[in-house]
């Protein structure tokens, strides 16, 4: 899950990670939530990553993750956090405490951004660091991803964004928090054959 405020690339973020999840070999949906302001308002995303098919629009009512680009609206999407979830905030704009029992990581994503001269690449910082922390997308992946979710006349940033992707991974433990768990051929074998 990912939140914030409108106009901080809560929607694109989710669109580059479904986009690279898909590049990767993964079934994705995703859901985007946001209010009707243009800026300022709350949004939110949902993106569902599976490796077999995602047989009906999922109705998430807990999450393992979550990225928090804002504290503004996070409320709700905390309630739906797993004991055991991972949560990616950023540090400037992210000043609440996180109730939930979770796995934090507080990101500065915005200073990073403003060091490599791309302010508006906050949620990129931020999906690097999350494809690095869980590797549930690839960083290749993502950047491909990124530059299918670019529209044309936001071609200028495809480079500044890549940038970001790659600081962003930089900034927290490679695998800290896996999304993926190895099934290794005999176990996977046995649990088939139960059906």
């Amino acid at each position: 899950m990912i939140t914030g405020i409108g106009g901080q690339g809560v929607q694109l973020a989710a669109q580059v990670i479904a986009r690279a999840a898909i590049l990767d070999g993964r079934n994705v949906s995703t859901l985007g939530i946001y209010g009707g302001t243009m800026r300022g308002g709350n949004t939110d995303s949902t993106v569902i990553v599976a490796d077999g098919p995602i047989e009906a629009p999922p109705i998430v009512s807990h999450a393992w993750s979550a990225i928090g680009l804002h504290d503004e609206y996070w409320l709700p999407v905390e309630q739906k956090l797993r004991a055991d979830a991972v949560v990616l905030v950023n540090d400037a704009t992210f000043t609440r405490e996180i109730a939930a029992d979770a796995d934090v990581y507080r990101v500065r994503a915005t200073e990073t951004a403003q060091e490599l001269g791309a302010p508006l690449a906050v949620s990129m910082v931020m999906c690097g660091a999350f494809s690095a922390l869980t590797g549930l997308v690839g960083l290749d992946a993502l950047i491909e991803g990124m530059r299918a979710s670019l529209p044309p006349y936001r071609a200028q940033h495809i480079a500044s964004n890549e940038q970001a992707i790659r600081a962003g991974a930089e900034l927290v433990p490679a695998g800290a928090c896996p999304a993926w768990t190895e099934v290794d051929a005999a176990a996977a074998s046995a649990l088939t054959a139960r059906g």
